[in-house]
Order: C-alpha cells, then sequence, then structure tokens
C-alpha cells in the first residue's frame, strides 16, 4: 500500500468512522447496522450544514426526509422480508466414517 493509499484510508476513518458490530451475527443485520451508521454520519453532516448556514432548513429537512426513506426501503429489504428456507442438500456421502 503506497503513502498517498495510507493517507486516504486515514482521511475516510476520520471522516467515515465505523463502529464494531456486536449483535446478532447475520449478513443482513451487519448490513442494516452498516446502513444505520451510514445514515447517522449523512444527517449529522447535513445538520452541520444547516447550522453552518450552508443550506436552508428546508433543504436539510428535505434531505434528511430522502435519507430516512432510503433507510427505511433498506430495513424492509434486510430485516423484514421472510427469509427462504434453506435447501434441501442430500447428505454427503464422502463423509468419514467413525
Amino acid at each position: 500500500m503506497t503513502n498517498q493509499d495510507q493517507n486516504r484510508d486515514q482521511k475516510d476513518q476520520f471522516f467515515y468512522p465505523r463502529s464494531r458490530y456486536y449483535g446478532d451475527f447475520k449478513p443482513e443485520n451487519l448490513a442494516f447496522n452498516a446502513n444505520l451508521q451510514e445514515f447517522a454520519q449523512r444527517v449529522a453532516y447535513i445538520c452541520g450544514l444547516e447550522t453552518g448556514g450552508r443550506i436552508t432548513s428546508e433543504e436539510a429537512y428535505q434531505e434528511i426526509r430522502q435519507l430516512w426513506k432510503q433507510f427505511k426501503r433498506s430495513k424492509s429489504e434486510l430485516l423484514d422480508t421472510p427469509k427462504p428456507p434453506p435447501p434441501d442438500l442430500p447428505e454427503d456421502d464422502n463423509s468419514p466414517q467413525s
């Protein structure tokens, strides 16, 4: 990894911090947690822009509302959709015999 890549990684870690996930490990839970962290990070930036006078309150509201819709959709797709049952697989004939 070059020095420039390391600097970019450090900047990304500073601007987009990620916390560890301690919950029940399933791929959909992990993905939802990542989406939740990104949502929170982006809302914080929008609030900062609005507080600093860079965007209006209405613009901030509309941006956060759009982010909320995306986040809600990701929750629905990741956590609310019933998962199909695992496939029935034949027994492994090559398993070691005891």
